[in-house]
Formats: structure tokens, sequence, C-alpha cells
């Protein structure tokens, strides 16, 4: 067994509570030593007499799985900051193969042992209710022969996001990230957006029969999982396994068809006016990032610090909390934000559970999305600080669905101060582009979850099924953009969008929390502190509410219908209108 990884960017953090079942010792990258722990906690649940000790045995637990959340955190870390450090990546796939495996089947144990504990009856319902119903639903799908499958479908995904971090073009005389690329699509000469989309969308063709063999096996797989698991196919399997218990997969068809009737006709709007603008006759897919005026790209901040410097202002100007929880991360080194060769793509936020704080990732370039990631990285990190002080380990997480509100919302009312990067005008463009970001990602999100419904509810399917109805998807929800010549980029468009191989379904939530985020904002709209203390107040709930509880404290419907979509979209085209004015 690998020797427990320690990233020097973490060598000062230490649990936020001492230690009282887990060593201070321990090796959590040897299962000889952690197995034991386990043993006492099965021979433990038999001596806990009432609810009082029923719930400290529950704190252990939770503490034992907090440490090793943390480790492999702190691993996947250091293997995505630095993809070519082999021992990086082999600390990290040594969780994978030999920790994880061994890990399902004694948290299934254990969550089998707290069902059927004379003691569970004695527990607070409503304090309860949702670690009981999660506890039950992770019994109901276990099974032994699924733990290697897993293991190899993590494997697989580290393969995806391995291949894909590391591609490059070489471009106006240096080599470039394919992160890196995108900063040239805003470019006015028309000519250099050309060869860089070019450039680009090749490179990743280069890589598409990689990419398909991956997934594919990926595919074959989960099939597998969702059989073994008694379900007729992965997309009722994986309704299951995500907790999607508020809602259905009819509900998410729902909001693909609120998407296609509320959105559709203003991204289409704007498309037209953005081909105008331009003087062409038709759009092109790199037409799509420059300012539709031609202006210059908008340029935030030319180096990370900058960025993180200007970032801090905004939370002072929003919010003294804000501002503190940010403050804080600058202070634990817990920012790695720069694009460099051999960071994997992306951008994301991870907790470390047992120290209880954030760590943000991301590749900043030097564009305008760049800002806007880094906002909607730190409303999740607010959202784990704010969860912070709860013990109880299960409930410091959120349901994704809600996990985004916290994160879009940072983004709606952090772009209001966004002229800490910007002059008015340039402000203004800004703002006028997260917005209209909004109309085109609603499409793009019921495309991929809708390419997930049909791929998993078509067992058997062939690539050329997949490839068809992809295209299908494309012609409902792509909008008005001329493919003509690149249709092998169009139909294989899918390839970047790393949710498809890494976290199947896991997509609709980014739809479903960007309308409750569109309801923060508009509630702060009409009474900022009001709506900030509403979403203080929620995000501080962690996961121990239902969904719709959870919406409700940050004072918005869960609810994704057209009833529900089509005052934001207006709201999202007034204020659009009021910034052309």
């Amino acid at each position: 067994m690998l020797p427990a990884m320690n990233l020097p960017l973490f060598e000062n953090l230490t649990p936020c509570r001492p230690r009282v079942f887990v060593p201070e010792t321990i090796n959590l990258g040897d299962w000889r030593q952690i197995a034991p722990l386990f043993d006492t906690l099965e021979t433990r649940a038999a001596q806990c007499r009432g609810a009082a000790q029923l719930e400290r045995w529950l704190l252990d637990g939770g503490e034992l799985a907090a440490a090793l959340d943390e480790e492999a955190s702190r691993r996947y870390i250091a293997m995505t900051c630095h993809t070519e450090n082999t021992e990086a990546e082999k600390a990290y796939l040594d969780f994978l193969e030999h920790i994880e495996p061994e890990l399902k089947p004694r948290q299934f144990n254990l969550a089998r042992i707290f069902l059927g504990h004379p003691a569970r009856g004695l527990l607070a319902k409503e304090r309860y209710f949702v670690f009981d119903r999660s506890a039950q639903c992770q019994v109901e799908l276990f099974r032994p022969e699924n733990v290697p499958l897993e293991t190899e479908e993590s494997k697989l995904s580290q393969q995806y996001q391995k291949l894909t971090g590391s591609l490059t073009v070489r471009f106006q005389g240096e080599e470039q990230t394919l992160a890196r690329m995108g900063r040239y699509l805003e470019e006015p000469d028309r000519a250099v957006r050309q060869e860089a989309w070019e450039l680009t969308a090749n490179r990743r063709l280069q890589e598409a029969e990689n990419i398909e063999t991956i997934f594919e096996r990926l595919l074959q797989l989960r099939e597998k999982i969702a059989a073994n698991a008694g379900f007729p196919n992965y997309l009722q399997y994986a309704f299951r396994s995500r907790g999607r218990f508020d809602y259905t997969p009819e509900d998410c068809l729902k909001f693909h068809d609120a998407i296609e009737g509320e959105v559709m006709p203003e991204l289409r709007r704007l498309q037209s006016a953005r081909r105008a603008q331009l003087g062409l006759t038709a759009l092109r897919p790199w037409d799509l990032a420059v300012d539709p005026l031609n202006k210059p790209a908008l340029r935030p901040f030319d180096n990370v610090q900058s960025l993180v410097a200007n970032t801090q202002e905004i939370f002072s100007q929003l919010d003294d909390k804000m501002a503190g929880d940010f403050r804080l991360m600058r202070q634990q080194r817990l920012l790695d934000l720069d694009n460099r060769k051999g960071k994997a793509p992306g951008g994301y936020q991870s907790t470390l559970a047992e120290s209880r704080l954030p760590f943000i990732f991301m590749n900043a370039v030097g564009l305008q999305r760049d800002v806007e990631t880094l906002l909607h990285e730190a409303g999740h990190a607010f959202h784990a600080l704010a969860a912070r002080e709860e013990d109880f380990y299960t409930y410091r997480t959120a349901p994704i669905e809600f996990c985004e509100v916290a994160s879009m919302s940072m983004e709606l009312l952090g772009n209001q101060f966004i002229g800490k990067f910007y002059g008015s005008d340039d402000a203004r463009r800004a703002r006028r582009d997260h917005l209209e970001g909004i109309l085109e990602i609603f499409p793009w999100i019921a495309t991929v979850d809708a390419f997930q419904h049909w791929i998993y509810s078509h067992p058997g399917h062939s690539r050329a099924d997949r490839q068809k109805a992809w295209l299908d998807l494309m012609d409902r929800f792509g909008g008005d953009v001329d493919w003509t010549g690149h249709e092998n980029a169009r139909v294989n468009l899918w390839h970047r969008q790393l949710h498809i191989f890494q976290y199947p379904f896991y997509y609709v939530e980014y739809g479903i929390a960007q309308l409750g985020a569109l309801q923060v904002w508009a509630n702060a709209k009409r009474n900022q502190a009001q709506a900030l203390e509403h979403y203080h107040r929620a995000l501080a709930l962690g996961g121990s509410r239902p969904l719709p509880e959870l919406f409700q404290a940050a004072g918005c419907r869960f609810d994704f219908t057209r009833q529900t979509v089509q005052p934001l979209i207006q709201l999202v085209r007034d204020e659009l209108a009021a910034l052309d004015a």
C-alpha cells in the first residue's frame, strides 16, 4: 500500500474537530489499518441501548467516513493538479483499487445494521428523515458483484480525464492547451477565430475513436451494474442511486419541454441579432463567443493574483461573511486557479471533509468566464463553510440540485459588482454576456440530459443510433448555427462534456439549480438583505432537509415546469433590455 498522500498545499490543515474514534496516526491508504475500525463499529452497534448511544455510534462512523473522504479528495486533487505526475496518479488509482472496493461492502453493512437497530425508532424522526431514506436506498441498491464494476468504471473515467487533459495544439508559434484556445474565440478577427476553433475541433476529433471506445466500455459496465441491481435499465438505476427522491424522469422531460418552449425562441432571437450585428449571412460555430459588435474580447485580468484580489473586492461589496470566507481560503492556500499543461480540464470545488474546508480548482486563462467560474466555485465553498458546524457528516453535504443553487446564485449576485474588473461599458458587456450565457446554457443542459435519457433507456443501441439521437437533439436545442463542413465535429460535440463520462446523469441539476438561482436573484432585486439572509440560512441547513424544503428556505419554489421557467426568462429578457438601454 502507498502511504497517505500529503500535498504541500494542505500540510497545515488539521481536522475541524479533534478525532474521538479514528487514531491520529492511522495511514488511511492502508486497508489493514482501516478494517479494524469497521470491525469495532459493527461490534459496538449491538451494545447501543438507546437513542443517545446510537447517535454517538453514527457520529463515530461519520468521523471515519469524513477522514476517508478527505484522503480520497486529497489524492484526487493531487492527480488533477498534476496529471503527468506518475506518483500522484498511482496514489489515486491505489485508493480506487484497494480502498474504495473494500469500503463499499463495509459501509453497506453499517447501513444495514442501522436500519435493523432496535433504537432506530427512538431517533428524532424529522432530524433523521433524510439520512434514514438514504440508508434504505443504499441497502436496497448494494450488490457485492457491482463493487469491482464500479472500480473499473472509476478507472475508465480517469482515463478519459487524463486523455482530454493532455490535449494541446500548436497555435501562433506556441503549444497551447485546449482550454487556453477558448480565448481566441473572442477575437474580432474572424480568420483567427476560425483557425483556433478548427484546430481545437480537429484535435478532439483525432481522439474521437479513443473517446468512443472509453464511453462504450463505460456503457457496458453501467448497464451491467443496473441489471445486477434488478433495474430494467441504467436510467431507472441512476435516478435511484443519485438519491433523486423528490423528482422523476418524467419531471426532467417536462424541463426539456419548458426549455424548448420558453428559452429556444429567445435564444434564436439573440442569435438572429448576433448574425445581423456581425454582418453575416449565417452564424458559424466560431462566431458564438465574440462580441456581437466586434469589440475586442473582454480581458478582466492578466494574472491569477489580479483575479483573486478583484474577486475579494466583489465579496467585500456584497457581504461581510462571504468576504471573510474567501479571505480564509486565500490564507489557507485552498485555491489552484491557473491553467497549465498537465492539469486536468475544467473546474471544481472539493470539500476536505475532515478539515471541513473547501478547495477550488480551475483553469483560468484571462477570460470573463474565468471570473464567473471563480464566483461559481466560491458559492460552493461558502456552502461548505456554512454547514461546517454540522457534526453529522452526512448532513454537511446537500443534494447537487441545491449545491448548484449556492454557486449559480453567487454568479448572479456577484456580477452586479463586476465593475471591480472593468470600466462601466465593459462591465455592462460582462453582465450582458453572463445573462446571455444563461439563456445559452439551458438548451445545452437539456441536450446533455435528454441525450443521457435516450442512451440509457435504449440498451443495445449502435454507435450510429447514438449519433442520430444526438443530432436530433442538436436540431431541437442547437439553435440557428451553420455547421457545414464540420459535420463530424457536430456529431461528436458531446465528447467534450465530462459529466457524460465521469458523472452519468449529473447535469440536469445545473438546470434545476439555475431556476433556483434566478429566483434568489429576483428576490435580491426586490430586497437584497432579505435575500442574502435566506441564502445563508438555506446553506447552513447542509443536506439535513429534502430538496423542496431547501429551496423554500432560500425563498424559491422547487419546480421546473413552464409555469416557473416563463417569468424567470422574462426577467432575464427585461434585464438585457435595460442593459441595452
